[in-house]
């Protein structure tokens, strides 16, 4: 839409005295007498390929002559029907597509007047057939050309050698999306329409090239905007922008690059540039909602108008010049402001209710020069000095801070000797005395207010934590073993002769037998130590036959001091002995540790507890051996770092230990040295005050089960557990670490 480089006052009274026009010609029409020799029936539209809208004219005789004419403020197309009456009763005929808004039919002084309301300028034809006239709108263009009536070929459009160079999309702050269209060439003429979700944008003089007519989806920035569809329209470009939401449109154009700003409803898109401070952080908007819709306007002229909204006094530089083509549609003043600083690379400062406005590198020199100029001075003030007692923290430790602890100071326009050693101006010192415990300082009166400010910050006490630890060993143990033994003995009746034993092979297995052979054996020695006989032969050793030396098969159960169960059946010539085992062992056991320890925000606290333990090693041999004692700790452990959050919880940093000695180890060459069962942990776990979690387990089963038997004889039912032996056992090991801390707070400590 071609709109007036006028300012908006000049344009709103063109706008009405159109207006004002189109009425008294209206009226001039209705003063005369109705001479109609045609009657307009009916009007309709149907829309065309490429935007186009055929609005038809319906009459009850053909028609005859019209005449018609346009006007661009605000943007219309009037024809009128000689001698013809209206029989149209709707008098009005919404359209709403292409340029098309609405068709109004009015009748007056024996003609008939359609008028056609656009969107924005475009440009038609008309063709008779009959009893209908047939007018074509162009979808929309920045001139408001006009074929000739009657003609049947539209308008040509002229090429003015504009292309659309590039589309590109930026995310702004706030959430806001921004289009970016570059032209090869600046006389770009675009116009911005909304339509529910969609966005058109028509450059009707931009051709767009072929490299460029490819959609881009924009969904992963996170902005209303989804998708950008660039495509050729009559000769033109059309950009069709979809979002999705409430959202509030901005669009500028500057030089050749015309910009769009889709901002989500009730949010303000912060700028980039052009704002004191931090311009990245997002500003809400407030100043009243204003529109500007200016093309190829002095910027000087805008910031008037803007001045005028506002009611600031704004004072522009001399070096403030060019034009904007600008088009903002209900959006905050303020807003507006920013949108033609950031387009122009200007800048604002304020002060109070006047806003200096400036390009950016000019209000850049002056700030610059104006901190040289005040460090300048400040090289000359005259130097104080003071000290500063330190009642919690370090005075070497805040010493350092202040000077060689800091970073350097970065930027400030001064050259190396204006450049500030952290805290302190160049001429600045700092020392420190321990005894004491003082600060030392020398500066300007300024700097040494200021690191006195900073002193009575860092000077705070801290709170401290009380972390407690709990260790926790439980052991369990269970085994069952099950084991039997059997013998079968005899005699054969083989008996001791006088003077000889003929045969030994194997004595009686009773009590009586035994004791009756004993007390011949022992006289038979006696007789022999006494020499009273020399021709009795030597006599074998004999030997008691033990309870096991009588058993035939030994499956016994392998625990030590297994409970057992004995019994013989005595025969004349035949012993059967057995005997049952039976072993079960339980054992449970559980050792708790419980370290405590209490230690300042961020500082370090260990606390442990135990034994060295000496051993000895021997190193050499024979006579160059050597023992050396040495010691290994066995201890219970727990080294802890604490720092409390700024939501009262507490971050550890934490190893704990426990040790134990398990048994000592015979060493080959002599010595013994100790084998050290170690349990231990180290992490770090953020937890609330107060709150016990477990910071480590380790659960540990051992299960197993053994069997013994003889084969084929084991495998008898009932009768093979005289020829088996069984055990089972099982162990289990669980340690668990707790820890709880507590902060303890100290009265005026920093939070």
């Amino acid at each position: 839409m071609n709109t007036s480089t006028m300012e908006g006052a000049q344009m709103s009274t063109k706008k009405i005295a159109a207006r004002a026009a189109l009425v008294a010609c209206l009226g001039w029409m209705a003063a005369f007498p109705a001479l109609a020799d045609n009657t307009l029936k009916d009007v309709r539209f149907a829309t065309g390929s490429g935007g186009k809208v055929d609005i038809t004219f319906e009459f009850a005789e053909p028609i005859g002559a019209v005449n018609a004419f346009t006007t661009d403020v605000p943007p219309r197309i009037a024809i009128d029907f000689p001698d013809t009456t209206n029989a149209f009763e709707a008098r009005r005929l919404a359209v709403g597509s292409g340029a098309a808004s609405a068709v109004s039919v009015v009748e007056a002084g024996g003609r008939t007047r359609a008028v056609v309301d656009l969107f924005r300028s475009a440009g038609y034809t008309t063709r008779s057939d009959g009893n209908r006239l047939v007018l074509s709108v162009e979808p929309g263009s920045a001139a408001s050309a006009t074929a000739g009536l009657a003609s049947p070929d539209p308008a040509k459009r002229i090429d003015s050698g504009i292309r659309v160079a590039a589309v590109d999309f930026r995310r702004g702050d706030d959430g806001a999306g921004r289009v970016i269209l570059r032209f090869n060439q600046e006389g770009a003429q675009a116009s911005l329409r909304r339509d529910g979700d969609l966005i058109f944008l028509d450059i009707a003089n931009a051709q767009l090239p072929v490299e460029q007519q490819r959609r881009l989806d924009v969904t992963d920035f996170a902005t209303p905007v989804t998708r950008l569809e660039p495509r050729s329209l009559d000769g033109g470009t059309q950009l069709l922008v979809s979002t999705e939401g409430l959202v509030e449109t901005s669009a500028y154009q500057t030089g050749n690059e015309y910009i769009l700003e889709v901002t989500p409803k009730g949010r303000a898109a912060a700028p980039a540039i052009g704002q004191a401070g931090s311009a990245a952080q997002a500003q809400r908007y407030t100043g009243r909602p204003v529109t500007f819709n200016f093309q190829d306007v002095p910027v000087r002229t805008i910031l008037q108008l803007v001045a005028e909204e506002s009611g600031l006094n704004i004072v522009a530089s001399d070096t403030v010049q060019g034009n904007l083509t600008l088009r903002l549609i209900n959006v905050p003043w303020d807003q507006a402001l920013d949108v033609v600083l950031r387009a122009k690379s200007l800048d604002k400062r304020r002060d109070g209710n006047v806003v200096w406005i400036a390009p950016q590198a000019e209000i850049a020199a002056f700030e610059q020069a104006r901190e040289q100029a005040r460090m300048d001075l400040e090289n000359k003030s005259e130097l104080v000095s003071d000290m500063i007692a330190i009642n919690y923290a370090n005075a070497e430790e805040i010493a350092t801070l202040l000077t060689d602890g800091s970073k350097q100071a970065q930027g400030g326009g001064g050259g190396g000797q204006n450049q500030e050693r952290g805290f302190l101006s160049p001429r600045g010192s700092v020392s420190f005395d321990t005894r004491s415990n003082t600060l030392l300082v020398s500066d300007t009166a300024r700097k040494v207010e200021e690191i006195r400010a900073l002193v009575a910050v860092l000077d705070r006490p801290v709170d401290q934590v009380l972390i407690e630890a709990r260790i926790v060993i439980a052991q369990e143990s269970f085994a069952r073993n099950l084991g039997s033994r059997f013998g079968v003995s005899g005699a054969d009746g083989d008996v001791v002769t006088s003077g000889s034993v003929e045969s030994n092979r194997q004595f009686l297995n009773t009590v009586a037998q035994n004791n009756a052979l004993l007390a011949r054996y022992n006289q038979d020695l006696a007789d022999f130590n006494a020499g009273l006989s020399t021709t009795r032969p030597t006599l074998p050793t004999l030997a008691l036959p033990t309870f096991g030396d009588i058993l035939n098969t030994s499956l016994s159960a392998p625990g030590l001091n297994a409970g057992a169960i004995a019994f013989s059946i005595l025969g004349e010539e035949l012993d059967l002995d057995i005997e049952l085992q039976a072993l079960q062992t339980e054992n449970r056991g559980e050792v708790v540790a419980n370290p405590r320890v209490i230690t300042a925000n961020q500082r370090e606290a260990v606390i442990k507890q135990g034994d060295e333990i000496g051993f000895t090693t021997v190193q050499g041999v024979g006579a160059n051996a050597t023992a050396t004692v040495q010691f290994k700790e066995a201890v219970l452990e727990l080294k802890v770092t604490p720092t409390i959050t700024q939501d009262n919880r507490v971050f550890l940093t934490l190893g704990v230990k426990k040790d134990e000695v398990a048994e000592f180890i015979t060493l080959p060459g002599g010595g013994e040295v100790p084998r050290i069962t170690k349990r231990e942990v180290t992490t770090a776990v953020l937890i609330n005050n107060g709150q016990t979690v477990v910071v480590g387990g380790i659960y540990e089963f051992d299960r197993r089960e053994d069997l013994q038997k003889v084969p084929f004889l084991g495998d008898i039912p009932a009768l093979g557990n005289l020829f088996r032996s069984k055990g089972r056992s099982s162990e289990k090991a669980e340690l668990l670490i707790f820890v709880t801390p507590r902060i303890l707070q100290v009265a005026g400590a920093r939070r």
